[in-house]
């Protein structure tokens, strides 16, 4: 499958979105961040930061997340979505993700991702 030499423990990125009217659920009351809007967008956060990194034809894919959405966010928020890879085990990538707004952490836990060929 190639060199995964390039993805090591320890890199890591943050990306800035503002919280748009896709990422809340209605069920509350009030539109509110919903935790499957705060999954998605941690699963996209570590699956970008490895990509340019891994051998040509191949991608990754999510099979595990643990997180914890510890506190609400509205439509117009700019909340931080930060990924780090903490262990690499041929394959498989585990990640660290945090989500802030502000000084706040709003969700943290992990993800596992594995790499894969892309078929075509």
């Amino acid at each position: 499958m190639g060199d995964l030499a390039a993805v090591k423990p320890g890199l890591e990125q943050e990306r800035i979105i503002t919280l748009e009217d896709k990422h809340m659920v209605l069920h509350t009351g009030r539109p509110i961040f919903g935790t499957p809007m705060m999954v998605g967008l941690v699963e996209g956060a570590c699956h970008e930061l490895v990509l340019p990194l891994l051998p040509p034809d191949t991608t990754t894919v999510g099979y595990e997340i643990s997180m914890k959405h510890k506190a609400p966010a509205f439509v117009g928020d700019a909340i931080g979505i930060h990924a780090k890879v903490v262990e690499v085990d041929g394959r498989k990538l585990l990640f660290e993700v945090r989500v802030r707004l502000g000084d706040k952490t709003i969700g943290e836990g992990f993800h596992r991702r594995t790499v894969i060929p892309v078929s075509g």
